[in-house]
């Protein structure tokens, strides 16, 4: 290609590439598209930005289905100059085939086999062959099915839905697998995904193609396809809320193929609904009932064991699999339906029943991955101790109620379950609410009912709020006003409530978007638990660039999960995880490992302990492991002992990949990282005393990971929070101390206000008066008609009082600064 041009991509794929397509058929064939695709939004890195986005050039969509990406490179690249790309796309897209071209070559892989090679000319399949090329090798029954399902459209919701890639796949390699004949089949994707979107998106394909039990056991019928029954579905989860939920998800389908079973109507009507086509109920429901005299009889079996073809369990996790559960009851009573589980939780041990039951998941989608996509909200910890999270009993403290134990230390667990102590709950509350923006939306949660009562109480008489509903509590007792409260605090339109109080009820089935602070006041049992819980922050929302954990019991220590959340935390010293740092030698037989004898257990008098060995024996009378039918204990603390209580915060630092370091390795990567943004001192000064200059190398950083919000911890975390940000970066990249902003204005201030006079130094001074107080981001160009608003109302007014044109007001915004930013010696 001596004398043609070098197109760049954008003209290789017009004038090549585009024509090439069409003239295979793509966009010219019914049922064929060619899509340039955003696959993810980019991590959200605060201050909203994001993290550069995965884009595929071309996605080949036919009869519904995604079958190649094709990444396309300017035509004097290599062929394969973008196959990296496209095999990573479609990766997360996957489909069948990916291609790399130039416009003059293709290349082509096959992602199942992995066979690749240069295509013999340039001409790309046509829909049919690619079709063909990818499903034409099964079984009659699976392409039967395969095309059934594929000729039914996404319902797109009047054009406000749209699959995300991950959703795609989840609902494709579902009904691939029913397709394939499999009837136990497992999704695992994390909270905040859109499993119940998902769902509904599965149900409309098996409804409107009227896929039924008997057609698909009993293989093809004859006639023709319209007298085809349409299934009946039913969803099935263990909460109102979680149904109701479903329910309206599923508006879309005909109003009369909509059915809420509903425990009352079922009394008052004798009988189970049975005339529609998608059912919701709990399993609750389905549980309770009774026969003609009175005597117990689950409801679901007045239900056929075949009457629904296919049953969604949502959050499947939480027992429905259980083989001690007696909800596997109404699982194993349904066994000729297919059974789809949705989970949000990964396969560990608390959870092993529910994939022995569905089998390994047909798709995985896990937080981490959510995150660095950019479709979940990353979040960040605040691990909080304090000196009072165990208590001893001291004869000073007076025993208000109940009978304590002497010398008895009483732990995490004990406290508001068998030992209350106010002043300690109160402290607690103090921190939390001293350093969140209390105008956000927060979840508190609480060791009981009971305790999320004195929760709610103290945040209310803590609040600066005026609004008396500011602090609601959410729990089983609340009953229907709770349920209104929750409905009302899921509204992103209303502000108050604005606190939720609760002890379990809101570990799942919150679809609260705007949630911005989880609070964890009690121990967190299971892991499956734990991720319930912290699924309630990470769902999308305007503004919501993060959200945070406050953890007074260690929870998130605990339950770091590599394979989900990223890799864990390792030793500050050693670097490793386990730990590997030599451990230091006993006192007592100078051993690295102690073999000295050890004395009696303080708590159970034995020796060697066995307080972690022996489980702990119910209480007769109540069957609990912790007794609860003895009185509370509740301890006032000794006059002063509450104004002694001290605390330790430590905020936690993300890689960009999502796994978490401590601040130290923080530091440490940042300063390996600086020297890529500037070459010296004297480059960061210039670059830092320009605001185009500045956003510029803030961005930079931003894209390595040290986003606008993680840096601001760091000012505090070095005692900075009255410098400047450039005196962070200069700390960190060449040891110079730190100065305030106000000494960095009293230092340059003669040099500033030099050559301006009187008018124009009142406006300068002003300016400085501001980035004093709040900080750099003051001196932002697109703060300037905020900062003119404020000090004369309009910039036609600024130029009337400052004699200078509003152009010249911009210079003199932007030169003032290379000034504030000269070094302490010129200045």
């Amino acid at each position: 290609m001596p004398n043609q041009p070098d197109r760049n991509e954008a003209e290789t794929r017009a004038e090549l590439i585009d024509p090439a397509l069409r003239d295979a058929g793509w966009g010219e064939v019914e049922g064929s598209w060619v899509r340039r695709e955003v696959i993810t939004l980019g991590r959200l890195q605060g201050a909203g930005s994001r993290a550069t986005q995965d884009i595929a050039d071309y996605v080949l969509v036919y009869k519904n289905q995604k079958l190649a990406v094709i990444e396309a490179k300017r035509e004097r690249l290599s062929v394969t100059e973008g196959l990296g790309q496209a095999k990573d796309y479609a990766h997360k897209l996957q489909t069948p085939f990916a291609y790399a071209t130039n416009g003059h070559g293709i290349y082509r892989v096959d992602m199942r086999s992995g066979d690749e090679g240069k295509v013999a000319r340039f001409r790309f399949p046509s829909p049919d062959e690619l079709w063909e090329a990818a499903y034409g090798a099964g079984e009659a029954q699976e392409r039967h099915w395969r095309e059934r399902f594929s000729r039914v459209a996404f319902h797109d919701k009047g054009g406000q839905w749209q699959a995300r890639y991950y959703q795609h796949n989840a609902i494709t390699k579902t009904l691939d697998a029913i397709a394939t004949g499999q009837d136990r089949i497992l999704l695992t994707l994390a909270t905040g995904t859109g499993k119940t979107a998902i769902a509904f998106q599965i149900a409309w394909k098996l409804f409107n193609g009227r896929w039924n039990l008997t057609d698909w056991r009993n293989g093809l019928e004859e006639g023709p396809e319209p007298s085809r029954r349409r299934p009946r579905i039913l969803f099935l989860a263990d909460r109102n809320n979680l149904a109701d939920q479903a329910f309206n998800e599923f508006s879309a389908f005909p109003d009369d193929a909509l059915v809420r079973i509903d425990p009352d109507e079922i009394r008052k009507k004798g009988s189970v609904p049975k005339n529609g086509s998608v059912f919701f109920t709990i399993f609750q429901t389905f549980m309770t009932g009774t026969d003609a005299d009175g005597n117990p009889k689950p409801n679901f079996g007045a239900y056929p064991p075949d009457f629904f073809d296919f049953i969604v369990i949502d959050e499947c996790h939480r027992g429905g699999a259980n083989d001690e559960s007696s909800w596997r009851a109404i699982m194993e009573y349904f066994a000729p339906a297919v059974q789809l589980g949705l989970t949000a939780t990964p396969k560990r041990d608390d959870n092993i029943d529910t994939y022995d039951y569905f089998g390994e998941p047909v798709y995985i989608y896990s937080l981490k991955e959510g995150i660095n996509d950019g479709y979940l909200t990353p979040f960040k910890v605040k691990q909080i101790a304090t000196t009072i999270d165990d208590y001893v009993y001291t004869s000073d403290d007076e025993v208000i109620e109940g009978v304590i134990e002497a010398r008895k230390c009483y732990a995490e667990k004990d406290f508001n379950r068998i030992i209350e102590i106010k002043e300690r709950e109160k402290k607690r509350i103090e921190i939390f609410m001293r350093d969140l923006d209390q105008s956000q939306k927060t979840l508190v949660f609480c060791a009981n009912q009971n305790h999320a009562l004195v929760i709610r109480d103290l945040i209310n008489q803590t609040k600066t709020s005026t609004d008396p509903d500011y602090c609601v509590r959410v729990t089983a007792d609340e009953g229907s006003r709770g349920d209104q409260q929750l409905r009302t605090f899921r509204d992103n339109e209303k502000t108050i409530p604005t606190v939720l109080t609760t002890s379990r009820k809101l570990s799942t089935g919150v679809d609260a978007r705007n949630v911005r602070n989880i609070v964890l006041l009690r121990p967190i049992r299971t892991i499956i638990e734990f991720k319930q819980i912290i699924g309630r922050g990470t769902r999308l929302f305007e503004g919501k660039y993060y959200f945070t954990i406050y953890d007074f019991v260690e929870a998130c220590e605990h339950f770091q999960d590599p394979d989900w959340d990223g890799e864990p935390e390792p030793c500050e010293e050693c670097g490793n995880y386990p730990c590997t740092c030599v451990t230091p030698e006993c006192p007592g037989c100078k051993q690295q490992h102690c073999v000295c004898e050890p004395g009696p257990c303080p708590k159970c008098g034995k020796s060697p302990c066995v307080c972690m060995v022996e489980p702990p024996k119910p209480c007769p009378v109540c069957g609990q492991d912790t007794c609860v039918c003895k009185k509370m204990i509740k301890v006032r603390l000794a006059d002063g002992k509450e104004r002694n209580i001290q605390h330790m915060m430590a905020t936690s630092f993300w890689n960009p990949d999502g796994t978490p370091m401590s601040a130290k390795q923080f530091i440490e990567s940042l300063y390996q990282d600086l020297p890529a943004l500037f070459k010296d001192e004297d480059e960061l000064r210039r670059l830092w005393s320009r605001p185009d200059t500045r956003r510029r190398l803030l961005d930079g950083l931003a894209t390595r990971g040290y986003a606008a919000e993680q840096l601001a911890d760091l000012i505090r975390l070095i005692d900075a929070d009255k410098s400047d940000l450039y005196d962070v970066l200069a700390y960190i990249a060449y040891d110079l101390p730190p100065i305030s902003r106000a000494r960095r204005v009293k230092t340059r201030r003669a040099s500033i206000l030099a050559d301006y006079d009187y008018k124009q130094q009142e406006f300068l001074e002003f300016v400085l008066g501001h980035y004093i107080d709040q900080g750099v981001g003051e001196l932002d160009s697109e703060n300037l008609p905020n900062l003119i608003r404020l000090k004369y109302n309009t910039f036609a007014d600024a130029v009337a009082e400052m004699g200078l044109e509003a152009e010249v007001i911009k210079d003199m915004f932007v030169g003032f600064q290379q000034r504030l930013y000269t070094s302490q010696s010129a200045a």
